[in-house]
């Protein structure tokens, strides 16, 4: 035999290669048809008999329009047509429910021109292949890929459970139920490995093709606890999801004895029902539930390979919404706990206030503000904003404010505090870029800085001095309500350095209100502007306590919720009587502390507060004998009552005296201790023209 000779036509007769393209052309596993010019069958193979579903006698010979008339099979003919007239090759897709087939089919059909040897075309021949489990696979891939798309777009548990459901309903299931594990809606870490006994679900989401349901005893919200023998806790405790039909015992002793599916449901007929476990890695945080009614066709495996692709999708989600909840559970706990629980009495304010932390998506900010008693019945009020949020603003915040406390309790002037401020926040700021200087990333994450705005009110003097370091001015409305925006000189940012910051004093008559804030508040939907005259709008109308004042304020300027995290801080002044405070100008001579004494006991049996003679007296001595004896004129006693008795005694020296142990033989030195034994507490503050010595000595008001 020649190499390149035909086998077929050099071993087998004509008749026999007949036979051989015939029975090649029957048998071939692609549907194969040939049509004339006029679109009549004029034969095909055996597969394509199959896929028409219709016997070869009965078609043989008729129109494509004749045998196939109903959508979605009368676009062949028009296609046969197509390709008659202009003799390009045409394909197309074709889907359809085979009569008695429960799924959806797909054909994909190729039509091409049949020509002679003079290139006319005498016919069309169609190859018809079944492409359904392809079609049903990009189907699966296409589900998969929306439902990424469309399931976690909140980091909220319930969020997603709902997106679950409502996107898997009416598209894959006519029921879909989404439990949790209450610890996972609590934000707390799930016990690790599976269930041993019966576990209890809560209820987070459900949705049905035939609307909301009615049942009392189902729904969002409902606890669940199923037995340890359930399919339920066992697809929990397994972590593999479970397919169960009708005539499946386990499936039917758990539905007559379950509250977890609707009534309607149940009365409806359950087909088939896929359990799913959502798992994080192999931590279980919940369960989906799909169920189809009998009027369509049951779930298969490759169906439940597509429910356990897509809850393992939305497990992620909601395992990534779990840890944001427990992080931000934890920021709101550490900064609450890092605020002032309960404002601290004293008179010279009345004083209330308004936290909001920020909304779930941008976390908990560095926002605070306090109210620090000071000597001399003053107090200062105190707002400041930490840049950035989550725990690492929070500890920031926290660490300010011990700051600003310490700071104040040295009685430092506004700008000096603001001073010391920044110079604490560049340290911090240093520190950090030094632990971080292996790793940029984190040295760009810890970014420092903050704003700050100090106010100390004196109810004797009326008088308030305000710094602000970066922050919004405050707001003022006086008795006759009027309202404005204090020109307070705005100094830098805390941690920027190099700048100076000024103070403003203005005196406040009595009644006046003094609101702080943080920019949140007049930027989160406004301009800074129109902001700024809401809030003096709102804070101008009279009549109002305090509480009211700021529920109000919160609900014009912040209709939803805030962005950033916002504190408000609003205070009513207050003024002393001038019956309870008296001062004396001391001369610098020794012989004045016994007619000082004599004063101070006068005043004391004034005020009815005859108990507190003796150690009053003794206090006096020692602070009024110090400063002639140390310091210089001019020298001054003040006595205030307040809550607590205060002593002041000021003089032009800026020296600090310092309490000391005084030795055995020492004549000196026991003054100052003294003082302190006698106090609930003392100290000194500098003034522009000296110091002031002061305590504080306790008393129990007269009836």
């Amino acid at each position: 035999m020649e190499p390149n000779a035909d086998p077929v036509a050099q071993g087998s007769q004509p008749d026999e290669a007949a036979e051989l393209r015939d029975w090649a052309f029957s048998q071939f596993p692609i549907g194969i048809s040939v049509y004339d010019g006029e679109c009549r069958l004029v034969k095909a193979n055996d597969e394509m008999i199959r896929l028409i579903g219709r016997t070869a006698g009965e078609i043989l010979g008729l129109r494509l329009s004749d045998f196939l008339p109903e959508p979605p099979f009368d676009e062949f003919a028009r296609t046969m047509e197509r390709v008659l007239r202009t003799g390009e090759p045409l394909r197309t897709d074709t889907y359809f429910r085979p009569p008695g087939e429960p799924r959806e089919r797909a054909w994909a059909s190729y039509f091409t021109p049949i020509t002679d040897e003079r290139g006319r075309i005498r016919g069309v021949s169609v190859a018809a292949l079944d492409v359904t489990d392809q079609y049903r696979a990009q189907q699966r891939l296409a589900l998969v890929n929306d439902a990424g798309a469309r399931i976690g777009t909140t980091l909220d548990a319930v969020r997603t459970s709902q997106e679950l459901a409502e996107w898997t309903v009416a598209r894959f299931a006519h029921f879909v139920a989404v439990d949790l594990l209450d610890t996972v809606l609590q934000g707390e870490i799930p016990a690790a490995g599976p269930p041993t006994a019966d576990v209890t679900l809560c209820r987070t989401a459900q949705r049905s093709m035939d609307g909301e349901h009615r049942d009392p005893e189902v729904g969002p919200g409902t606890a669940f606890t199923y037995p340890a023998h359930s399919p339920l806790a066992l697809a929990l405790a397994s972590g593999r999801p479970s397919l169960h039909r009708l005539d499946d015992p386990g499936l039917s002793s758990w539905l007559s004895g379950s509250r977890a599916l609707p009534v309607e449901v149940r009365e409806r007929g359950v087909h088939s029902v896929l359990i799913v476990p959502l798992r994080d890695r192999d931590t279980p945080v919940g369960l989906a539930l799909f169920v189809r009614h009998s009027d369509v066709e049951a779930f298969d495996d490759d169906d439940l390979l597509l429910a356990e692709e897509i809850a393992s999708r939305t497990a992620v989600c909601i395992a990534n919404a779990r840890r944001y909840a427990g992080e931000r559970t934890v920021a709101v706990t550490l900064q609450r706990s890092l605020l002032p629980g309960r404002l601290p009495s004293q008179a010279a304010v009345e004083v209330t206030s308004r936290y909001l932390p920020a909304g779930s998506q941008a976390g908990v900010g560095g926002d605070w503000f306090d109210v620090i008693p000071l000597s001399g019945a003053r107090v200062a009020l105190v707002v400041g904003d930490v840049v950035g949020h989550g725990l690492q603003a929070s500890a920031t915040m926290g660490r300010l404010r011990a700051a600003v406390r310490t700071l104040a309790d040295i009685d430092l002037p506004p700008e000096e505090l603001l001073t010391h401020l920044d110079d604490l926040v560049i340290q911090l700021a240093q520190e950090q870029v030094a632990e971080a200087a292996d790793d940029p990333v984190r040295a760009i994450a810890r970014d420092m800085g903050a704003s700050c705005l100090y106010a100390v009110y004196d109810p004797v003097t009326r008088r308030c001095a305000l710094a602000r370091a970066g922050h919004p001015a405050p707001v003022v409305v006086r008795p006759d309500g009027s309202a404005e925006v204090l020109d307070v000189p705005g100094g830098p940012p805390l941690g920027l350095g190099g700048l100076p910051f000024e103070a403003l004093e203005v005196e406040l008559p009595e009644g006046s209100l003094l609101a702080l804030y943080t920019d949140g508040l007049v930027e989160e939907h406004h301009d800074m502007g129109e902001g700024l005259r809401t809030l003096c709008q709102v804070l101008g109308r009279p009549g109002r306590s305090l509480d009211r004042l700021c529920d109000e304020v919160l609900a014009a300027l912040l209709p939803g919720q805030p962005a950033d995290d916002i504190a408000l801080l609003v205070a009513r002044t207050r003024a002393l009587d001038e019956s309870r405070v008296r001062s004396w100008e001391l001369t610098a001579d020794p012989a004045a502390v016994a007619e000082v004494r004599k004063n101070v006991a006068a005043l004391l049996e004034e005020w009815g507060l005859d108990e507190l003679g003796f150690t009053t007296e003794l206090v006096v001595s020692e602070l009024v004998t110090n400063a002639i004896r140390h310091a210089a004129p001019p020298i001054r006693l003040r006595l205030i009552r307040d809550s607590a008795l205060i002593c002041e005694v000021s003089d032009g020296s800026s020296t600090s005296p310092r309490m000391r142990r005084a030795r055995s033989f020492d004549e000196g030195g026991r003054g100052l201790l003294l003082v302190a034994q006698l106090s609930r507490r003392w100290g000194t503050r500098f003034t522009a023209g000296g110091k002031t010595i002061w305590s504080e000595q306790p008393f129990t008001p007269p009836e």
